[in-house]
């Protein structure tokens, strides 16, 4: 199981929002690239990244801070936010991070998807978010009237190579995971799913490392590390486990 340790940046800061919410931020003293490094001393050699900015204004805002990381740290990183055409999927490919999280823009055009898809095999990510199972899109500010299990059977075989299922509600609270809502993406998808919002302890990654008969990829863990509440060095242990 990968384990992926999420970085969101705002302002050139880490920050975690509390249920998507941009009025709910906590900043932290760490610069993304220390926080990676943190993450590559540990072992940790997945990151999931999110350009918050971006994600608000649709433009690459934070593409040197990843550069700089991926360059200099050679750890594999899949990005999301405002990532709204296929020149802008090609910057980030051109940097070398390994997958392009589409999220909005994939849900509002689906024709979107399959091009990424066609163009960049492999390294297309889908994000699905959810609030009450009915999909977000704009940064999580709108709520759309498809469930994702809808939208998820309507694209299936697009070619994307990963599937990142968010409960939005749970995301930064800290109140464990929707696991039955991500099982039943994970029977429908054609590709692998990765587990989002709401982890709190080892223990929530403990019980998702033992759904191994559904297709289920990985888990994202954000807040509960910045909280200290999961040590790195534990994490490290259960991902080899």
């Amino acid at each position: 199981m990968k384990i992926f340790p999420a970085i969101d940046i705002k302002d050139k800061k880490c920050v975690r929002l509390l249920k998507g919410n941009f009025d709910s931020q906590t900043t932290y003293d760490q610069s993304p690239y220390d926080q990676a490094l943190k993450y590559k001393e540990a072992g940790l050699l997945n990151l999931h990244m999110v350009d918050l900015d971006g994600a608000l204004s649709g433009e690459l805002v934070n593409l040197e801070i990843i550069e700089n990381i991926i360059k200099k740290l050679d750890i594999a990183i899949e990005v999301g936010g405002g990532i709204r055409s296929i020149d802008k999927i090609k910057a980030y490919i051109d940097i070398g991070v390994d997958k392009v999280i589409l999220g909005s823009a994939a849900i509002k055009d689906p024709d979107f998807l399959r091009l990424a898809c066609e163009t960049f095999e492999g390294k297309i990510a889908l994000g699905l978010d959810a609030k009450k199972g009915k999909l977000s899109v704009a940064g999580w500010k709108e709520t759309t009237n498809q469930t994702a299990e809808d939208y998820l059977k309507n694209v299936n075989q697009h070619g994307f190579s990963r599937v990142i299922y968010t409960d939005i509600d749970r995301d930064g609270t800290k109140t464990e995971p929707n696991i039955e809502e991500t099982i039943n993406i994970a029977k429908i998808s054609s590709a692998p799913v990765v587990v989002s919002g709401g982890i709190s302890s080892i223990e929530d990654i403990k019980k998702i490392k033992k759904l191994n008969q559904f297709n289920i990829e990985g888990v994202i863990v954000g807040k509960a590390i910045y909280d200290g509440d999961i040590n790195l060095n534990e994490l490290k242990e259960l991902e080899n486990a």
